[in-house]
């Protein structure tokens, strides 16, 4: 039984209207694709008229930002709906080759997009849409004056890090091994925000987190940038997946996602620019 046939999906019929909005959002994957991230996935015209329900999983970090993008979409075309689910990249990617109903996959890393484009269940090639850099989180105000990725080495710290199979562990221990530290964690956690709420409810002194997620924390934590995060930088993919129910709505919010408008929400949280 194929994929779509388990997700028992039915296909969406383009109106005449529909498939010129299909034919504008398909440059945005061309090699005019600079050009058109200028265009705003939400001030496409009114004539558009997309509509139905967009399934996103999308990496944790990603939840502020992809939230405030989901409204903005949702109020630029009238009739749409996006829903998302947020988690650890590595357990979305394994639902979604597991046959998980979604229309839209954005990844913390390119080695767990590769889990779901290696199954066959991308449409198309990922695109790159911002990177995120580590910050260390720390209890308000920083009392143990945390000052460096070496300070978390201090037995009488309890560091959190993300689990290994997800993108921010991945990247906590690659810069752990540039710098030939050693660091035994309190515990692993299965996703960045996870292990964030671990310092903001004092059970943790420290975590190794995006530098979004402290951005989005607020006054509930501290930050501490480290250099050796330069060396870790994490690339974010995003892509359509096969079966998608609306495939013209969801290409569209990927549309919204790499253009300028949803460049500028993205930066403004934290992340860099692809």
């Amino acid at each position: 039984m194929t994929r779509t046939a388990r997700r028992n999906r039915r296909t969406l019929q383009v109106t005449g209207a529909g498939a010129a909005a299909l034919l504008a959002l398909g440059a945005c994957s061309s090699s005019d694709a600079d050009s058109s991230s200028t265009t705003s996935g939400s001030s496409a015209s009114a004539s558009d008229k997309l509509s139905g329900t967009v399934t996103v999983f999308a990496a944790a970090s990603l939840k502020e930002s992809f939230t405030t993008l989901g409204k903005q979409f949702e109020r630029a075309h009238p009739g749409t709906t996006v829903t998302f689910s947020f988690g650890g990249s590595d357990s979305l990617a394994a639902s979604i080759t597991g046959g998980a109903p979604a229309d839209v996959f954005a990844s913390a890393s390119p080695r767990t997009m590769k889990i779901v484009t290696d199954a066959g269940d991308a449409s198309g090639t990922p695109a790159t849409f911002v990177r995120n850099q580590l910050e260390i989180a720390t209890l308000p105000g920083n009392p143990d004056k945390v000052a460096s990725l070496k300070d978390l080495t201090n037995p009488d710290l309890k560091v959190v890090l993300c689990d290994k199979e997800v993108p921010c562990g991945a990247a906590a221990q690659k810069a752990l091994d540039a710098s030939r530290l050693k660091l035994t964690p309190v515990s692993y956690e299965q996703d960045v925000k996870a292990a964030l709420t671990k310092v903001e409810l004092k059970e943790a002194d420290a975590a190794v987190v995006y530098k979004t997620d402290v951005h989005a924390a607020g006054d509930k934590v501290g930050g501490v940038e480290f250099p050796e995060s330069a060396d870790a930088v994490n690339d974010y993919p995003i892509t359509l997946l096969k079966g998608a129910q609306h495939t013209d709505t969801a290409k569209a919010f990927i549309a919204l996602v790499r253009s300028a408008e949803g460049q500028k929400v993205l930066t403004e949280a934290g992340f860099l620019k692809p």
